[in-house]
């Protein structure tokens, strides 16, 4: 379900109450632990977290190079976490973290689908958020564009 939504707060405003919450709350603990250089703003539709076109112009498509996102869908609310999509060690410690809390994860390759707040670790959240740098970022995404 993506939205027109021109701001974060016009986004979160026509969310419904029983998502307008949760989706806060995970706002809040992404903008807490957000490395420096990346910027909140409306992308494809959802709350995102982008290496701002200023700072890195050359993307396959135009467009800022997406760190994470965060989204209320129709079934499910959903946090992409873009970052566990390179070739670093985060998206096994993340799995990790998950199985250490007992704790069923939902996940496709980025994507971290939720029901409830309580489905969701914040604590490790944060912490992964906090794991990887712009610049890292970058890198890793000239990498995996090498020979493409």
């Amino acid at each position: 379900m993506q939205s027109d939504a021109a701001t974060v707060e016009d986004y979160l405003d026509s969310l419904p109450g029983a998502r307008r919450e949760p989706i806060g709350t995970v706002r809040d603990v992404v903008n807490a632990h957000l490395p420096a250089g990346y910027v909140e703003q409306m992308d494809w539709g959802m709350i995102s977290w982008v290496v701002p076109l200023a700072d890195y112009p050359t993307t396959y498509n135009k467009l800022p190079l997406c760190y994470a996102a965060l989204a209320s869908q129709k079934n499910h609310m959903a946090l992409y976490l873009m970052g566990l999509y390179t070739d670093g060690p985060e998206e096994s410690w993340f799995r990790q973290q998950y199985a250490e809390r007992g704790m069923r994860l939902d996940m496709g390759r980025s994507c971290v689908r939720f029901k409830h707040l309580d489905d969701l670790p914040l604590d490790v959240v944060g912490e992964v958020i906090g794991k990887i740098e712009p610049g890292e970022l970058i890198a890793r995404h000239e990498a995996a564009r090498v020979g493409r």
